[in-house]
């Protein structure tokens, strides 16, 4: 057995819980006969995740569903099985399985085009988030609505959980000069809103006017981690294999925009940094010394067989989580980058025009290069996390 393999059964074994439950987006229309979708022409906008509690495709539910015409597949990043390696463009293609279109929204396009919506009634979405400002998916999402709404069509979410909990906000919130595909919505970089909330705060925030309507899920709780859903788990990209990876990547994916690895190419991507110029046991130590609640750190080597550092032997950081309602992995970031500063001011170089996208301001930035400690970068940022904790209950469903 391989390590993919043994990691990949490790994270399904793992998040499939029966605690509570849950149905999402996909379940409920079943349960409602489809009723919201009958007589009408559509396209579905998915991936691997897209499916209902029996592990069904969401594809082949609305394929087989009765009244309901499904002709068009569109997908994001990492393709429609979710095995295309971050970054690679995807060509569009047909599935073998219906005959479908299936149209790449990340190849030469990130847009629905006028051939993708040509004689749709509605835009099905239905996608596994996790959370993340600057995880792709809902970037996508709020494409395909802007177009919607430019063409008249409706737009239906079939809502999902978030898995990492939607009660836990962190990181700044993006600022309105920021325009990217990784940096789009206008919310704090783990934002604890479910694709529909997010289709939500989008459409009426920026005023598109879009025929949205939301499957909501049932039994659902803002408090609920995904393995205590009951829903089964796929890994949602290549390198978001376990619960902890999508727990830790609103801080630990910061150092994308760095000369830092996040651990692509090792077994434990997310869950560890290294660089091969990286002092780890004086690192270490430290980051052990300032009891960050909710985890804790050990010096393990690595040798990536990908991304930054392929091939090159890193002496790098385990990233354990102990407590996972107590952690902050924006707070782990700063803390680790501000270490950086101290024991590899020349070693360690941020891109800061990519980080100021991750991060989403120039604040960072400029309190970093003045010297600012890691905790006053911290409560600079905690202000910018309260002004929209105060605006979000306004788009909650849950």
């Amino acid at each position: 057995m391989n390590l993919a393999t043994t990691f990949l059964l490790l994270s399904v074994a793992g998040f499939c819980s029966t605690k509570t439950n849950v149905l999402t987006g996909i379940d409920v229309l079943q349960q409602e006969g489809f009723a919201p979708l009958k007589g009408k022409r559509i396209g579905v906008i998915t991936n691997h995740t897209g499916i209902d509690r029996d592990g069904k495709s969401t594809v082949q539910v609305l394929f087989s569903a009765p009244g309901v015409k499904l002709s068009t597949i569109l997908t994001p990043e990492h393709g429609f099985s979710g095995a295309v390696p971050h970054g690679e463009k995807i060509e569009s293609s047909s599935d073998p399985a219906t005959g479908l279109p299936v149209y790449s929204l990340y190849g030469k396009t990130k847009r629905p085009t006028s051939e993708m919506l040509a004689q749709l009634d509605a835009l099905v979405f239905d996608i596994q988030d996790i959370g993340t400002r600057f995880y792709t998916y809902l970037t996508t999402m709020a494409y395909a609505l802007e177009e919607a709404a430019k063409s008249g069509i409706e737009f239906i979410v079939l809502d999902r959980p978030v898995p990492i909990t939607g009660s836990i906000l962190e990181g700044p919130a993006l600022d309105p000069s920021i325009q990217h595909f990784t940096a789009h919505y206008q919310v704090p970089i783990r934002h604890g809103m479910t694709p529909a909330e997010i289709a939500t705060f989008y459409n009426e925030t920026k005023g598109l006017k879009a025929k949205l309507s939301v499957i909501r899920m049932r039994g659902w709780k803002r408090e609920l981690w995904f393995d205590e859903t009951g829903l089964p788990w796929n890994p949602t990209s290549p390198n978001i294999r376990t619960l902890e990876a999508a727990l830790l990547y609103p801080g630990v994916g910061c150092f994308e925009s760095t000369n830092f690895s996040v651990g692509r190419g090792t077994p434990t991507p997310f869950s560890w940094v290294g660089a091969p110029w990286l002092k780890a046991k004086k690192v270490t130590q430290r980051l052990n010394s300032l009891r960050l609640p909710g985890v804790k750190f050990s010096r393990q080597k690595q040798t990536p067989n990908d991304d930054i550092y392929k091939g090159k032997t890193c002496d790098g950081i385990r990233i354990e989580v102990t407590d996972r309602n107590a952690v902050r992995p924006f707070d782990i970031f700063v803390h680790i980058a501000c270490l950086l500063r101290e024991y590899h001011p020349k070693e360690f170089e941020p891109r800061w025009e990519e980080v100021r996208r991750m991060v989403g301001n120039d604040e960072f930035k400029n309190l970093y290069l003045e010297g600012k400690t890691a905790q006053e970068i911290l409560s600079q940022v905690q202000k910018s996390v309260d002004s929209f904790s105060a605006l979000r209950p306004k788009y909650l469903l849950y």
